[in-house]
C-alpha cells in the first residue's frame, strides 16, 4: 500500500501541472484530473469525478480572478448563467451517480472526442478564412436570457460529468455568440462556479469524493493557475484552440486507457 505522504506529494505535483493547464485552456483542469485519477489511483468514474471537483472549485476561483484582472468579466451575464446552471447540476449529478461507471467513462470519452474534433476544425486554416472577416462581439451585445439558457446546458453537463460544463459552453460562446476565446473562457468559468459547489455536495453526500487526494491537488493547482492564465493571453486565438484540441485528445486517450 502506498504511504499517505507519497499520495499527498504526488497529488500536490499533479495538481500544479493540471492547474497550469487549466489556466491556459480555461477548463479548471478537471477534465485532465479525472482520467489521471482513474489511471493512476484506480478510481472508478464517479469517485474520480467527485475528487476532481474538490480540486476544481478553488482552481476555477483562482482562474476567474486572473481572467478578470486581464479583462473584466461581465458579472451580470455570468450571474444569469449561474442561476441557470444551479437547478440542473443536481439533476445531472443524480443521473451520473446512478450510472454504471464503465458506461459513464465511455460516454465521457465520446463527449471529449466530439469537443476536440470541433476545436481542431476551429483552429484549421479553412475555418479561420471563413470567420476572419466577421467581427468579434462583446457579452453586452447579447440579452442575458441567452446566458441563462447556456448556464442550464453547462449545469446538466457539469452534473453528469462532474466537470466539463465550461468545455461545452466555450464553443457556443465563440461560434454562436462571436465572443473571443479568452472572453468565452472567463465567462464560462464564472457562470459554472455555483454549479461546481452543487455537484461537489451531491458527490460528497454519496461518498464519491476522496478529500485526502483532492485537497492537496487543489493546493498544487492554485499555485500555478496564474502562470497558465498569463500564457493564455499571450497566445494567438487559433493557437489556443489548437492547444485546447490537442489536450482534449490526450484526455480522451487517458479515459479509454483507464476504463
Amino acid at each position: 500500500m502506498v504511504a499517505w505522504y507519497v499520495v499527498v506529494a504526488g497529488a500536490l505535483f499533479s495538481g500544479a501541472v493540471i492547474g497550469f493547464t487549466g489556466g491556459v485552456l480555461g477548463i479548471g483542469g478537471g477534465l485532465l484530473a479525472i482520467p489521471l485519477l482513474g489511471l493512476v489511483l484506480g478510481m472508478d468514474q464517479q469517485l474520480a469525478q467527485g475528487t476532481a471537483l474538490i480540486m476544481v472549485l478553488p482552481a476555477v476561483l483562482a482562474t476567474v480572478r486572473k481572467y478578470n484582472q486581464q479583462e473584466a468579466i461581465d458579472l451580470r451575464a455570468a450571474a444569469a448563467g449561474a442561476l441557470g446552471s444551479i437547478a440542473l447540476t443536481w439533476v445531472g449529478a443524480q443521473l451520473a451517480l446512478g450510472m454504471d461507471p464503465v458506461l459513464l467513462r465511455t460516454i465521457y470519452a465520446v463527449f471529449v472526442l466530439l469537443i476536440a474534433v470541433f476545436y481542431f476544425y476551429q483552429s484549421s486554416p479553412w475555418a479561420r478564412r471563413g470567420t476572419s472577416s466577421t467581427p468579434r462581439l462583446k457579452v453586452r451585445d447579447h440579452h442575458r436570457g441567452w446566458f441563462a439558457l447556456i448556464g442550464m446546458l453547462a449545469g446538466i453537463t457539469g452534473g453528469i460529468f462532474g466537470v466539463g460544463g465550461s468545455v461545452l459552453v466555450v464553443p457556443l460562446l465563440t461560434t454562436v455568440f462571436r465572443l473571443s476565446q479568452t472572453d468565452a473562457q472567463g465567462l464560462a468559468l464564472t457562470m459554472i462556479i455555483p454549479g461546481i459547489v452543487v455537484a461537489l455536495v451531491a458527490y460528497a453526500l454519496q461518498g464519491q469524493a476522496d478529500w485526502m487526494v483532492g485537497i492537496p491537488m487543489a493546493l498544487g493547482s492554485i499555485a500555478l493557475v496564474p502562470y497558465g492564465v498569463r500564457l493564455a493571453f499571450s497566445l494567438s486565438e487559433p493557437r489556443l484552440k489548437l492547444t485546447f484540441a490537442c489536450m482534449l485528445l490526450v484526455i480522451m486517450v487517458l479515459l479509454l486507457v483507464s476504463s
